[in-house]
């Protein structure tokens, strides 16, 4: 089959890899009917060294499930499936928490002989704890709002769950990427009375105002933080969702969240320490959130993506064929694409 590569940064091949096969009881196979970039895929992109063994990309995906072992229960042959960012058994004490990231027999894609979501077909271990079968066929115009549920939807709401949003408070959500606007709509979804999203691009920004951003902040620095402020009578928003991942956004959410507020932090961060110190401590501010565990949270936003009660999926602006591959990640490397789709 055909997968996608990464050498070194800026280096993204398609080529062959060998056909995924059942390796132990609890594996599925499925044929992978749509995937995407993620901006998490970035970072190594940006940064990677180079190696004589790439790892396979991706880690979202639909797929068909096309071969099962004879321990797995849950789904079979034909079944449309869609796998969270991270494979779990879903049984484990960790999974039973909700916290399947953590899963003492889970792992990521692409790493330890698992295949990635950015292929034509993928080998998926624990299948009857990793995947969930969708009640759609795969020519379904909602899947890619479906295909949300591997990450960046879940992620989002994870934001506004760990940060604790109720009805009626006030939000600033910082990142106008795909993560950013999930976490609006997850606000929204939560009740958030007033939700600020700071970014400044402004397509992605007029799509934030339609997810429920009530208001919009272009500015960064100290600019920022004092819109945020004029906005909330000087007092800062009760809950601040982190959507980016770099320092300068995490020192931002301090500045413009309120005295006894909680900051949520989803951006992958790309910094060895994170700057709260006695200032902080002496405004009661609490700082939260981590990597989302997505497959606690699936089946609960299924239903609203069925509904029609919300459209993450237009977080996809581009969509390129699995050869062309590089090309999505160039584009959203260069802010000319929000989120890629990539189909094998």
């Amino acid at each position: 089959m055909r997968a996608t590569l990464l050498y070194q940064a800026g280096d993204v091949r398609v080529e062959d890899v060998p056909d995924p096969k059942i390796q132990q009881p609890t594996d599925s196979v499925i044929r992978i009917v749509i995937g995407c970039v993620c901006g998490s895929d970035l970072w190594p992109y940006k940064s990677a060294p180079f190696t004589d063994h790439p790892r396979q990309m991706g880690h979202e995906f639909i797929g068909v499930v096309e071969e099962t072992g004879p321990d797995v229960h849950n789904v079979k042959p034909g079944d449309l499936v869609v796998a969270p960012f991270t494979y779990a058994d879903n049984t484990c004490e960790y999974c039973r928490m909700g916290l399947h990231t953590s899963c003492r027999h889970g792992g990521q894609w692409g790493l330890n002989g698992v295949d990635g979501g950015q292929g034509e077909a993928c080998r998926v271990p624990y299948a009857d704890g990793t995947l969930v079968k969708l009640p759609v066929t795969e020519d379904s115009p909602l899947l890619p709002d479906l295909l949300t549920l591997s990450d960046v939807m879940c992620t989002g709401y994870h934001a506004a769950r760990t940060a604790g949003v109720k009805p009626g408070e006030s939000v600033t959500v910082i990142g106008d990427g795909a993560v950013g606007l999930c976490a609006v709509i997850a606000a929204r979804l939560l009740g958030a009375g007033r939700i600020i999203l700071m970014g400044r691009h402004a397509p992605r920004t007029d799509l934030g105002r339609e997810f429920g951003a009530t208001d919009v902040v272009a500015q960064r620095g100290q600019d920022g933080v004092a819109a945020v402020r004029e906005l909330t009578g000087g007092f800062g928003t009760e809950r601040v969702l982190e959507c980016v991942g770099l320092k300068d956004a995490l020192v931002q959410s301090a500045a413009v969240v309120r005295d006894g507020g909680t900051i949520s932090r989803v951006g992958a961060p790309q910094y060895p320490e994170v700057p709260f110190g006695f200032p902080e401590f002496l405004r009661n501010i609490t700082l939260t959130g981590g990597v989302a565990p997505a497959r606690g949270y699936m089946e609960e936003l299924m239903p609203r993506i069925l509904s029609g009660e919300i459209h993450p999926g237009r977080v996809f602006d581009r969509t390129v064929p699995l050869g062309q591959v590089a090309e999505g990640y160039r584009l959203m490397n260069d802010r000319e694409a929000l989120k890629v789709i990539v189909r094998p």
